[in-house]
């Protein structure tokens, strides 16, 4: 960590935020405004504020490279603002730290904060344990009512929510139920906390829960904390719905990029510099150029056909856009309800019998448009497609069928296949879905030309 820079830079602080003193810069700007500097002149910044504002901004997902932001102040300082952030804040930064700087720091962090944050480490990525906050309210369940109303005014400060308090079993210290604030404040002071307790089932999850699950048990429950128990019933903590909204928006950005035909950025788009980004599209772009490479392997194999009916030439890109366009929409709204939970991996079934008549119809309809265009440029002498133009429309209206439909399939079905291997479904890009049905088409579209233009012009 460097020290020596901050005098240097310290008189930025007071240009920085000009306004301050007014109360114009809210926590929001100051952080928009740290994100457009570079990382040391960021530090510095943050340095000279008020520890309270400071521990704001550092408290904020949307602060870019704050990780390395920390590792560029000094060590003391650094330490005093972690220990006063939330410990699942503090976990998140430690796991963007480099080993040295995570060492160097950890060792400066207070006892509760070191042990908080070490336990929070321990839970795989993506879980409710990686993402909850061990600052929560609890009170024993043989309190009164003023006695928890007290508690909250003492801890309310150090304290992630006090929108509920969870109520604990006072001889085994485990979870019984939860108390809202509303209503708590609306209760009798002499009664027990108890009285005011929820009194419908406990929303509970085990600090394995993967996150999009618990997206889910929150949103069903239109709950704006949820408890994280142990398996004898212990409470770890708990995932607020801020931390839900922070880690899915993270989550829509990756799979967004990934569906783009790339790898997921994992920076803001002018974070990355020109090499970098580079990278993250070069490989994917590369792929998906070597599968494209099949479709000319395609054409060539039926050189023949194409050399004596030049007019099966002139709807390739339509055949070919329409089943990838199919194939795309189908992959979008899989990987949607997969998101979203509205299917599991054992519906893969129920989906073929959805998209395959759906793929049908959706085929029919463009066959239809086909051969329309192709009989009415017949007609009004646009083009002539020869003596034979009513088998070249019948060879692309039943073509469009054929490959709609498998597009339609294939597109619904990829992403089961990936979740069924472990990876990710976003990763069923639409370029990635396009150049498959792409191939694939082709094959279909010259075996129906076979079928019904034998004889004719093959």
């Amino acid at each position: 960590m460097n020290i020596n820079r901050f005098p240097l830079r310290a008189s930025h602080a007071a240009r920085f935020f000009t306004h301050d003193s007014l109360g114009a810069v809210t926590t929001a700007e100051r952080v928009e405004r740290l994100n457009i500097l570079d990382i040391p002149e960021a530090a510095a910044i943050l340095a000279t504020l008020p520890q309270q504002k400071a521990v704001r901004i550092l408290g904020r997902p949307e602060l870019h490279n704050a990780a390395a932001i920390l590792a560029e102040m000094p060590v003391e300082h650094a330490a005093r603002l972690l220990n006063a952030t939330a410990n699942d804040r503090v976990a998140d930064l430690f796991h963007e730290l480099d080993e040295d700087s995570r060492a160097t720091l950890f060792a400066k962090l207070d006892r509760t904060t070191a042990l908080a944050v070490k336990h929070l480490m321990g839970y795989p990525p993506r879980t409710a344990g990686s993402i909850m906050t061990t600052e929560f309210v609890s009170v024993p369940d043989a309190w009164t009512v003023a006695e928890t109303l007290d508690h909250v005014r003492q801890v309310e400060r150090s304290r992630e929510t006090v929108y509920a308090i969870y109520v604990l079993d006072a001889a085994t210290q485990r979870l019984t139920n939860v108390v809202t604030l509303r209503r708590l404040i609306t209760g009798e002071p002499q009664a027990s906390v108890f009285s005011v307790a929820h009194k419908g089932g406990l929303v509970r999850c085990d600090p394995l829960m993967t996150q999009e699950d618990v997206a889910r048990l929150i949103r069903k429950h239109n709950l704006l904390a949820l408890p994280v128990v142990s398996d004898d019933g212990h409470m770890l903590g708990i995932v607020t719905v801020d931390d839900v909204i922070d880690t899915m928006i993270a989550d829509t950005t990756e799979d967004a990029q990934k569906f783009g035909g790339m790898e997921a950025l994992g920076k803001p788009y002018m974070k990355i510099g020109f090499f970098g980004m580079i990278r993250k599209r070069a490989g994917w772009l590369s792929a998906l150029f070597l599968g494209e490479m099949l479709t000319a392997s395609a054409m060539q194999y039926f050189e023949g056909e194409l050399e004596k009916a030049i007019v099966l030439t002139l709807f390739v890109p339509l055949i070919m856009s329409s089943g990838g366009n199919s194939g795309s929409q189908a992959t979008s709204l899989i990987i949607r309800a997969l998101a979203l939970g509205e299917l599991k991996l054992s519906d893969w079934w129920r989906v073929l019998l959805h998209e395959l008549p759906t793929g049908i119809v959706l085929g029919t309809i463009l066959g239809l448009v086909g051969f329309g265009r192709i009989v009415l440029w017949q007609k009004i002498g646009l083009y002539d497609y020869g003596e034979h133009w009513l088998l070249v429309g019948l060879t692309v209206f039943a073509a469009l069928i054929g490959i709609v439909t498998f597009g339609s399939l294939c597109g619904s079905m990829l992403p089961f296949l990936l979740q069924r291997l472990r990876l990710d479904p976003a990763s069923a890009s639409a370029p990635f879905v396009a150049t498959l049905v792409d191939v694939s088409g082709l094959v279909i579209y010259f075996s129906v030309a076979l079928l019904i233009l034998s004889g004719t012009l093959l």
